[in-house]
């Protein structure tokens, strides 16, 4: 019997339960058997996004592709209608409407997706947000809110600033945290 090549698929899930069927598939696989013959892995790709609030960085996993789950496997026997009955699946992605036969992904589909996870571990930690001597800010927390400063020192280490604001007619330094201003 001829060998049949494992290929990157898409399934529809609904959005916001890929995580499910992608712990249900993972469980099948352990249980062995044909299935597990036939099913390599199973991927939701994600990215990092960085957010700021209330001075404070946070960083959160965020589904790429929402609705989508990525399975490389074999769709030979019942491997193809046990994973269209997985809870939360809606089906295949294929190329039309009357084609019921899931369609493969390309090569070049696949190494961008597969790209896009190496790129998602290669992202540094620490992101910096660049700020010049003599750029103007606006303050936009504490007790200088709205008021007009020029930089006069950037720290990146310590994520600080030193500008000076003026007030009655004088110039006066502060020192405020990266997320205390904001670009004019």
């Amino acid at each position: 019997m001829a060998e049949i090549e494992m290929k990157w698929y898409v399934m529809r899930a609904i959005s916001g339960k890929e995580g499910k069927v992608k712990e249900y598939i993972e469980a099948m696989l352990h249980q062995g058997g044909e299935f597990a013959k036939h099913v390599n892995q199973v991927l939701i790709p994600t990215e990092k996004v960085v957010t700021i609030a209330n001075g404070k960085r946070k960083v959160k996993e965020k589904n790429r592709y929402a609705g989508y789950v990525f399975v490389e496997a074999e769709l030979v026997g019942e491997v193809q209608p046990m994973l269209r009955n997985v809870p939360n699946v809606l089906g295949f992605l294929s190329d039309t409407k009357s084609n019921t036969k899931p369609m493969p992904l390309r090569p070049a589909e696949v190494s961008q997706m597969l790209g896009t996870i190496d790129e998602i571990a290669e992202i540094p930690e620490d992101v910096t947000i660049p700020f010049e001597v003599g750029e103007s800010v606006k303050v936009t927390e504490g007790p200088f809110f709205g008021f007009d400063a020029t930089i006069e020192e950037v720290n990146n280490e310590k994520k600080k600033l030193k500008v000076m604001v003026k007030i009655f007619g004088r110039k006066t330094p502060l020192e405020l945290g990266f997320m205390q201003v904001e670009r004019q």
